[in-house]
């Protein structure tokens, strides 16, 4: 019964021994007695108990991984506390195992001090600004060193990047003086446009003031010409129309009973009032002077 127990053991050590699952984005390195043999890809794989044992399990995934936070000093010598991630994978598995005793403080070793170069040639500003340029310089780097280490960087990213409190508060005040200046360009560029809108619209008002009162003088114009035309139009009309009628049967006998009635109305008029005046001594004069100014009336009377 001890014995079967034993053998049973002895089983079950050996398939634990042979057979192996690697995971899936998994690499297992194998060594025979010692010795660098062979990579296991993920699925069922066998081995040679007691000849043969799993040295390194690697994940071939992504792996994000902080980098400690440290003190930079950057070209104008001011401090800055800087940290961040870096993002690697194992790319192959056999020197990843061999090329670096741990090439996770490699990396971040190397991380470190490549920032603070990167950071050391550039001025405080700068550092704030070109961010992505940091993050460039330190993956390049980083990526030449460990490719004998089987790892690749695929990016590094600053988390953050905090001055001194002195800095900081001079920065406030440098923002807080900045926006106050744009703010004044602001407000100044504000009261240009305004008088220039100001100025635009009087005188846009007095061009339509001018065109206005331009149009109406014109329009007065125009009216007094019409009128002037109506008025003599109409007096042509009634000259026409008074010769006309002087020209009928018994139209000179009318107009020499008009005039002499003009005209004792007129010396009655200048009789009713205390000036003095001048009359005709003879008031036979009164028919010669009606006579003449039929004698003009008459068709052909002027050339006469």
């Amino acid at each position: 019964m001890e014995v079967a127990i034993v053998f049973l053991i002895i089983a079950v050590v050996f398939v634990w021994q042979t057979f192996k699952i690697v995971p899936q984005q998994n690499a297992w390195v194998v060594e025979r007695l010692g010795k660098f043999d062979r990579v296991l890809t993920p699925g069922l794989k066998f081995l040679i108990p007691f000849i043969e044992r799993v040295a390194y399990r690697h994940s071939l995934k992504e792996v994000p991984m902080d980098v400690p936070s440290q003190v930079c000093i950057t070209k104008d010598n001011t401090q800055l506390q800087v940290d961040g991630v870096i993002y690697y994978q194992v790319t192959d598995p056999m020197r990843a195992s061999y090329g670096s005793s741990n090439y996770v403080f490699a990396i971040t070793q190397l991380a470190q001090t490549t920032l603070r170069s990167v950071i050391g040639k550039m001025e405080l500003d700068k550092t704030f600004e070109e961010r992505e340029i940091i993050n460039a310089s330190v993956v390049a780097a980083l990526d030449e060193a460990a490719l004998n280490w089987g790892v690749k960087v695929l990016r590094y990213e600053i988390k953050d990047l905090t001055p001194p409190a002195e800095i900081l508060r001079s920065m406030q005040a440098q923002i807080t003086a900045e926006r106050e200046k744009r703010a004044l360009i602001a407000a100044s560029e504000g009261r240009r446009q305004e008088q220039i809108n100001l100025a635009e619209g009087a005188r846009a008002a007095f061009i339509a003031k001018s065109e206005g009162e331009k149009q109406a003088e014109i329009n007065t114009a125009q009216g007094e010409a019409a009128a002037i035309v109506a008025v003599a139009e109409a007096t042509a009309d009634a000259i026409r129309k008074v010769a006309e009628a002087i020209r009928s049967p018994g139209g000179e006998q009318a107009v020499q009973l008009k005039v002499a009635e003009k005209a004792v109305e007129a010396y009655a008029q200048l009789a009713q009032k205390n000036n003095t005046m001048i009359v005709p001594g003879n008031m036979t004069e009164v028919s010669a002077l009606i006579g003449t100014a039929m004698a003009l009336i008459k068709p052909g009377g002027a050339t006469k």
